[in-house]
Parts: C-alpha cells; sequence; structure tokens
C-alpha cells in the first residue's frame, strides 16, 4: 500500500511541475462472448487460465495465440500482480468463467518503446481472450478460509499440513509426510512474523494489500 501511495504522489507532483498531467493511457474493453450464468468475477489476486490471440493493431497480423502456439496449451496466471501486461491486468477484471474479450491495448501499456519477440515498438496491441477458469490466488482471503479448518483466523502448522496433503493428492502427487514437515517448517519459518506458532490473516495476505 505504501508503494501504491508513493507512485500516486509522485505522479501528482509530476503533474504540478509540468504544468498539467496526462491522462492515464486506457484499455478499451468490448465483450464479445458473456455466459447467462456467471457465479463470480475475476478480480485482483484470482487466478485465470485463458486462451488468447494477439495481434498488431497497426495492420491486424498475429504475434502470439495460445491455441496456435505453446503446444496449443491454455495459461495460468495471476490477475493484478504484474504476471502479464498491464493492459491484461487493467481490462481482465470481473470478467466471468466462459466471458471472452476483445482488448485494444495502448503500447505503454503493452511492451512500450522496447517492443518483445514480434511486437515492435510502440505498437498499440489488440487481443482477444477467452476465460475458461477463474481459482483463488494463493494469498486470496478465499484460500487462507480453505485452510483455516476451525474458523479461528490463524494457521496451525496442522492445518498447512493437511492442505498442503491435500494438494498434492488433488495435482495426482503421493503425499510424503516427511516432505510435508520440511515444507510446513520452511513456510512458517517464513511466514509466521511474530514467532507465535501460527499464521494469522494478516501475516498470510500482508503481500498483496497493493492489489
Amino acid at each position: 500500500m505504501f508503494l501504491v501511495l508513493l507512485n500516486a504522489f509522485c505522479s501528482l507532483l509530476l503533474g504540478y511541475s509540468s504544468g498539467a498531467k496526462l491522462p492515464d493511457p486506457e484499455v478499451k474493453i468490448e465483450v464479445l462472448k458473456k455466459p447467462f450464468v456467471c457465479p463470480r468475477k475475476s478480480k485482483y489476486g484470482d487466478m485465470l487460465l485463458v486462451h488468447y490471440d494477439g495481434y498488431l493493431e497497426s495492420n491486424g497480423t498475429l504475434f502470439h495465440s495460445s491455441r496456435k502456439h505453446a503446444n496449443g496449451q491454455p495459461v495460468w496466471f495471476t490477475l493484478g500482480i504484474g504476471e502479464v501486461i498491464k493492459g491484461w491486468d487493467k481490462g481482465m477484471k470481473n470478467m466471468c468463467s466462459g466471458e471472452k474479450r476483445k482488448l485494444t491495448v495502448p503500447s505503454a501499456l503493452g511492451y512500450g518503446k522496447e517492443g518483445k519477440g514480434k511486437v515492435p515498438p510502440e505498437s498499440n496491441l489488440i487481443f482477444e481472450i477467452e476465460v475458461l477458469e477463474i481459482r483463488n490466488g494463493p494469498r486470496s482471503h478465499e484460500s487462507f478460509q480453505e485452510m483455516d479448518l476451525n474458523d479461528d483466523w490463524k494457521l496451525s502448522k496442522q492445518e498447512v499440513k493437511e492442505y498442503l496433503r491435500k494438494e498434492f493428492e488433488r495435482h495426482g502427487y503421493t503425499a510424503n509426510d516427511t516432505q510435508n514437515e520440511f515444507m510446513v517448517e520452511d513456510i512458517f519459518k517464513k511466514e509466521d512474523e511474530d514467532s507465535d506458532g501460527f499464521i494469522s490473516a494478516r501475516e498470510f495476505t500482508y503481500k498483496h494489500d497493493e492489489l
């Protein structure tokens, strides 16, 4: 949160020093398809599974497609933490599973002055993106509540160990008690700030307060 406020303050000072503050670039959003039922909408911190096609706005050249490249596999990413270009983080909030959008992304929210791969510098981009699945992010309040088996708003080592066991099994791996013990100890060493033997809700989620 401090970094967000600092950036906003610096931007404000820049506006005063130059006489006027330039408006932030925006992403143009067009909804191409939306399901009738939408039990949840995407928010910062969620993990999204998507298929996408990316085009250069200048000439319509397809520069990347998840369906045609990378073995045709959809892509997982976490929304709002900088894993993808800013245009995606800005343009993919409040999406439903099954929704498809067309995003027109200005260069400043894409690959900017440097460009990347087949994208030349200063290129505006067009993406057609379909959300296939939405999951709670690893630092979300929902994930914390899923792990907090006795609803006391803190995680014990046993609760974290049980969560890891279920995650191993969900992904088709056999749970290993020795490995789990090692992972739990490492997690608590890094996350249990006050060393009280528990990970509080604040300790669990604080790294993403800026979202």
